[in-house]
């Protein structure tokens, strides 16, 4: 009968210590979503950011183009003509 009572307090043991680690892993599995949350936003800041410094690399590019330093003399001529061209289809556009 003593044999019984102490597997019975060994199962007892056995399944506390497991409800522990349960509980300790619920909270670490918390601790991680949290984690991957803020991980998930400072991504997602910083993809905004990158896009935002493209869209101004552009336009700086475009802006030292239409410049005309030496290097980017054929850059100008080929913006010039393509704004040209737009101008050229809206006034046809707008005649028809």
């Amino acid at each position: 009968m003593s044999d019984i009572a102490e597997i019975i307090n060994s199962v007892e043991n056995r399944i506390e210590k497991l409800f522990a680690k349960v509980n300790s892993l619920e909270q670490g599995s918390v601790s991680i979503k949290k984690e991957l949350d803020i991980a998930a936003a400072v991504i997602q800041k910083q993809s905004e950011q990158i896009a935002s410094l493209k869209s101004e690399c552009e336009s700086l590019k475009m802006a030292n183009s239409l410049l005309g330093g030496e290097e980017n003399k054929r850059d100008t001529k080929l913006k010039i003509n393509s704004l040209i061209r737009e101008i050229d289809y809206c006034i046809a556009q707008l005649s028809d």
